[in-house]
């Protein structure tokens, strides 16, 4: 493997980490700014939203870029954002640079996994795409539990300026170490292609939606989750983040797998059940259905490991299919990043409305009915045979 694709690597860890750097520390923000939990939420919303409908638009302006410049430009840009988030006065100011910074992380994704493509081999390229993506783990595992203890040390913008550090020092590794990438060659009809397989790739974009929806509907306002469910506020939020991570490993093995075995339909149905279980847990934890202490502790875990799980195994499947229906079309993949932020900005907002209607408990009641919605809707709509069809249309 290339080293250097490991520099890409830091990319996406630092996007990730500062995507979901405040979650931790939800609670003391809001209070802190005058607000309530559930409108801080929706800073997540605004992030996703711009990811969601200005990533396409960025990647088609600045198709022409080389890739290090564009990296460079996403991780400066998002530097400098994260540190006025840390010195914002008011909770419409942070909005505001929340949006912009969704921007940022809408420009640095996509341009990190291409570059990934270009600097391996292409017998290597899955596992170089895998490498990149494998940043966001780190940042459940590392970037956001330590983000969560430093605010809980200092307070809730020290995980602002903590963002703006990892995003420097991704910055810095671009600029020493990454070579000039020029950008892809124009695909003549890559619009085209996307239309023409439209019918047969819809369920990806369906299935991409629905499992971040529900995840997001819960994961933004883990803070509150562990509050009530385990009893556990500050520092200690960041261990039970840190089992996102863990969950995630066992989701990306697990997804792999049945990527590799095509396994397609059966098991984004099973991801959805495991989906649905985790929830579960989360409903039956903020119910206090076991004693306080290490049993209640212990069943928020299992909950966080299990919706990780389900997530980061649905994943590769979905983007494998994806690949292979379109031959990698930039356009097909851009949309799959816009449909992602579009899920997480109806989780969070789904979340939110729970938690200001009926509070805390019913976060997890509303992911569960997300998730059964998504299992139902899949069971009836997701095709048997994707890969066949595929080929015909090719």
């Amino acid at each position: 493997m290339n080293p250097r694709i490991y520099v890409l690597t830091l990319v996406t860890f630092a996007f990730g980490s500062g995507a979901f750097i405040f979650a931790g520390l939800l609670e003391s923000l809001a209070a802190d700014l005058g607000v309530t939990t559930a409108v801080a939420g929706q800073l997540q919303t605004v992030f996703v939203l711009t990811s969601a409908v200005l990533g396409p638009v960025a990647a088609w302006l600045f198709a022409r870029v080389d890739r290090k410049i564009m990296v460079m430009t996403a991780l400066a840009l998002g530097a400098a954002l994260h540190i006025a988030c840390a010195l914002t006065p008011n909770f419409e100011v942070l909005m505001v640079l929340r949006a912009l910074a969704g921007l940022a992380g809408a420009m640095s994704g996509p341009a990190a996994s291409v570059a990934a493509a270009a600097l391996a081999p292409p017998e290597r390229r899955g596992s170089a795409l895998a490498l990149v993506s494998g940043g966001m783990t780190l940042a459940f595992v590392v970037g956001i539990p330590m983000g969560s203890i430093i605010g809980s040390v200092f307070d809730w913008r020290a995980t602002f300026l903590f963002a703006a550090g990892l995003s420097l020092f991704a910055l810095a590794a671009v600029v020493f170490f990454l070579p000039k990438v020029p950008a892809p060659p124009k695909r003549e009809g890559g619009g085209d292609t996307v239309k023409v397989l439209l019918p047969i790739i819809w369920p990806f974009y369906l299935t991409t939606f629905l499992t971040f929806a529900a995840n997001m509907t819960l994961n933004l306002y883990i803070a509150p989750i562990v509050r009530v469910g385990a009893g556990v506020t500050g520092a200690g939020v960041g261990a039970f983040q840190a089992m996102i991570g863990v969950g995630s490993i066992a989701g990306l093995w697990l997804g792999a797998r049945a990527a590799n075995r095509n396994a397609g339909r059966s098991w984004i149905l099973q991801g959805f059940i495991i989906q649905a279980a985790a929830m579960s847990v989360h409903f039956a934890a903020t119910h206090q259905v076991l004693p306080a202490g290490w049993p209640s502790a212990a069943l928020v875990a299992l909950g966080i490991f299990l919706a990780a799980t389900a997530l980061f195994s649905i994943t590769p499947v979905i983007q494998s299919s994806l690949i292979q229906a379109t031959g990698g079309a930039p356009v097909a993949l851009a949309l799959n990043g816009s449909v992602i932020s579009m899920g997480q900005a109806l989780g969070s907002t789904v979340g939110g409305a729970a938690l200001a209607a009926y509070g805390v408990p019913a976060i997890p009641g509303a992911a569960l009915a997300l998730s059964l919605t998504a299992l139902t809707t899949l069971a009836l709509l997701y095709p048997r045979h994707t890969s066949a069809a595929s080929s015909q249309v090719r």
